[in-house]
């Protein structure tokens, strides 16, 4: 039988990713959705044909036919709602960020632990086909020994120095108490993830350059440098203020070659696979494709859930992702290198 999902928030990610992906997924189906908005549940249900549209997240957890929530909630609100839904014994997938602490983070794996329910994390570009193939290659040392990875997500409008106001309903991004970081919080987080999940290793220490001042103290532009446990070193840039930024990608330089994909840190399936080393050779190209690494994540974790696996990034995932963030706004503010422990 299919798995009956629930979307908590009508926002424009579950509108236009999960709720299309949700319905590609052949395991998946959409019982619930939740909005504090009754005209916004009712007309969101009937969009996406779900089969049932409800206020609050208490009466939606009683409902028999939800087997998984995705929280898609603001950033502040992540932590309750997923430690809710774990003792209501639904699995949960949760957007990114997991949380905005350290001691939520915590709170909601240690939930989801004692109610034997799986915790997933947004971290969709884990699904990529190039980037699990670049995942492959360090893994059996196809590269030789690693010593440079760099991310890069820049986007923007020309003629706008920072991003235009938002709508009404999307205003809780620029509050900091709800949204615990900016530029990097949106994009700088996949990249970071990113890099951790093709090397398999930790960050160790976070060295971070920001736009953010005491009136602004949301970046909208960020340049990183990390040291990971195996000694190498990673370069992330993320911003909105770089509309014509060229070569957003993914890219690892060891000592027998180099691989990566190009034009891939982006929200949907698309890039070129470049592997370049003495014994391989690759430019390959992705189609565009706006769900396909939602459906993916989707059937990662119905599989997880079935067959009690591991989903494409777990809540240990989102928490080190937290910490990484931490780091970085600690960093950017003193002007000194953060160690992670």
């Amino acid at each position: 039988m299919p798995l009956g999902w629930a979307i908590v928030s009508t926002g424009r990610h579950p509108d236009t990713k999960m709720a299309p992906a949700i319905a590609d997924a052949p395991e998946a189906t959409l019982a619930a959705v939740v909005s504090r908005d009754a005209g916004r549940a009712q007309a969101f249900a009937k969009k996406h044909n779900a089969a049932a549209a409800y206020t609050d997240l208490p009466t939606m957890l009683r409902d028999p036919a939800v087997d998984v929530v995705y929280v898609a909630s603001p950033n502040a609100l992540h932590a309750d709602h997923v430690v809710m839904a774990a003792a209501a014994g639904k699995h949960v997938l949760v957007e990114k960020p997991m949380a905005l602490s350290l001691a939520d983070c915590d709170r909601m794996i240690d939930a989801c632990a004692v109610a034997d329910v799986q915790l997933g994390v947004g971290f969709h570009l884990r699904t990529h086909p190039g980037h699990r193939r670049v995942r492959d290659l360090i893994a059996n040392g196809d590269l030789g020994t690693v010593a440079l990875t760099t991310a890069n997500w820049g986007r923007g409008t020309r003629g706008q120095v920072a991003p235009a106001s938002r709508p009404a309903l999307q205003a809780w991004w620029d509050d900091p108490k709800m949204v615990g970081a900016g530029a990097f919080m949106a994009t700088g987080v996949h990249c970071v993830d990113l890099m951790r999940f093709v090397l398999g290793r930790e960050v160790t220490e976070v060295t971070a350059l920001t736009d953010a001042t005491p009136e602004h103290p949301l970046e909208e532009l960020l340049v990183m440098a990390l040291r990971f446990d195996d000694g190498s070193m990673g370069a992330v840039m993320t911003g909105r203020r770089t509309p014509d930024y060229a070569g957003n990608s993914i890219m690892a330089y060891g000592s027998g070659g180099r691989a990566g994909v190009r034009e891939s840190i982006a929200m949907v399936l698309a890039g070129t696979l470049d592997i370049y080393s003495d014994a391989l050779s690759v430019d390959e190209a992705f189609a565009l494709d706006p769900t396909a690494l939602y459906t993916w994540q989707v059937d990662a974790f119905n599989d997880a859930v079935a067959h009690d696996g591991r989903p494409a990034a777990t809540g240990l995932d989102g928490l080190r992702a937290a910490q990484i963030t931490l780091a970085m706004v600690e960093s950017a503010r003193t002007g000194k290198r953060v160690d992670i422990g």
